[in-house]
């Protein structure tokens, strides 16, 4: 949960959180607990009513464990082929990160950003990213020509989703201003139970070869009391399930199949701060078809770099009834704070409190097909911004494509 809240605020909301589930009406199929074994579209449609998701509130931090196991299942540590089938959408490779220019200031400006200059090849002594460090710059390559903004890896983005659900409008306004609106298919609420308490985060849909595979902050899914997880598209307090809900898959033993960096889980949410991101898969709707094929993916991509000109961040905020989007630009923030070292992608956006925590940061938006690259989740130093205006993002990197790998071989396993 992003630090939004004061002292006194945050221990209030503690309090309403953890209390009691809200109680479905006398009759309702809601009335009773999910079945522990199952959990399908069925279950989590009957389970997540529309009253108990408008209830859910934003997750409050709970550190983790040292020493924990991972609770992610294991996965075969296999690359994912290097050429998939006709219809399946490609994984991404890492792309040169540029060198960073001198950084702006953080106020949204009042005109449109330049269009970005073509990155300019560094010397690479290392491409992997710790989470006690900033990531170095990747291997030299030529990239290609100038463009709005670089493209990092033109010739393998993954294809569109061959349906596609109508869009809204998508509001314009200045650089830094955030707005709400009717959202995105992609974009939605992940809702999940933890300690008796029904809460939510912001997920999108990540492109995968087996199009069922959403991500968001690893911070939101962490713990191994984090039960009864699914998935809303373009959920609004008005429209609660439009396009279904996909319910988070379990394991054998009743584990949620997510996966989460276990130096994260073992060092905490500060000291890992680098690695808060999550993957997720979820099962079929109830209509028997997979997430991607209904709403689209996102493309993942690694190595972009830091400095974007004009990137978009959507969110679901805790106090609004609708999703929230901004356009704004991109700088890079190293942290001089010991106790959370890296360095992570930053945006001034107005409006973006808990809730919000796994929402994307989205490269070349769509507005045909609703969906862009993403190069990043709302989440990471002091769990996405300490500031509603101000929102932070680990960066992705080779540990986030590997992480992703490693989501793609466990949901092809099963």
């Amino acid at each position: 949960m992003r630090r939004t809240l004061t002292v006194a605020a945050a221990a209030a909301a503690l309090l309403v959180s953890a209390g009691p589930l809200p109680t479905a009406g006398a009759g309702s199929a809601a009335a009773a607990p999910a079945a522990a074994g199952r959990w399908g579209a069925h279950e989590a449609e009957s389970y997540w009513t529309p009253a108990r998701m408008a209830s859910a509130r934003p997750l409050p931090p709970v550190p983790p464990q040292p020493g924990v196991a991972p609770e992610y299942p294991a996965a075969d540590p296999v690359r994912i082929p290097p050429v998939p089938p006709v219809d399946a959408p490609v994984p991404p490779v890492d792309a040169p990160e540029p060198l960073d220019p001198p950084e702006p200031p953080l106020e949204p400006v009042e005109a449109p950003e330049p269009p970005e200059p073509a990155p300019v090849a560094a010397p690479s002594p290392s491409d992997t990213p710790t989470a006690a460090a900033p990531e170095p710059a990747a291997t030299p390559s030529v990239l290609p020509a100038p463009a709005p903004e670089p493209v990092p890896t033109p010739s393998i983005l993954p294809a569109p989703a061959h349906v596609r659900p109508a869009l809204p409008r998508i509001p314009a306004a200045g650089p830094g201003v955030g707005q709400d609106f009717g959202g995105l298919p992609v974009v939605g609420r992940m809702f999940l139970v933890k300690g008796g308490g029904s809460y939510f985060c912001t997920a999108s849909v990540v492109a995968s070869p087996g199009r069922n595979l959403v991500i968001s902050a690893a911070h939101c899914l962490l713990g191994s009391d984090t039960q009864q997880v699914a998935f809303v598209p373009q959920y609004t307090r008005a429209k609660p399930r439009p396009f279904g809900m996909f319910p988070v898959v379990r394991t054998a033993a009743g584990r949620s199949k997510i996966w989460i960096d276990q130096r994260y889980r073992t060092q905490g949410v500060n000291r890992a701060a680098a690695l808060d991101v999550a993957f997720a898969q979820v099962g079929p709707g109830a209509k028997g078809l997979r997430v991607q094929d209904v709403v689209g993916g996102n493309r993942l991509v690694t190595g972009a770099g830091y400095a974007h000109a004009r990137a978009t961040l959507i969110g679901h905020p805790s106090t609004a009834a609708r999703p929230r989007l901004c356009v704004n630009r991109t700088t890079k923030y190293t942290s001089t704070d010991a106790r959370i070292p890296g360095s992570f992608l930053r945006i001034a956006c107005t409006g973006y409190p808990g809730g919000t925590s796994g929402g994307p940061f989205l490269l070349r938006l769509d507005g045909r097909t609703g969906t862009g690259d993403v190069v990043g989740v709302i989440g990471g130093w002091k769990t996405g911004g300490d500031k509603s205006d101000v929102s932070y993002s680990s960066y992705f990197g080779t540990d986030i494509r590997k992480l992703y790998e490693k989501a793609v071989a466990g949901a092809k396993a099963s």
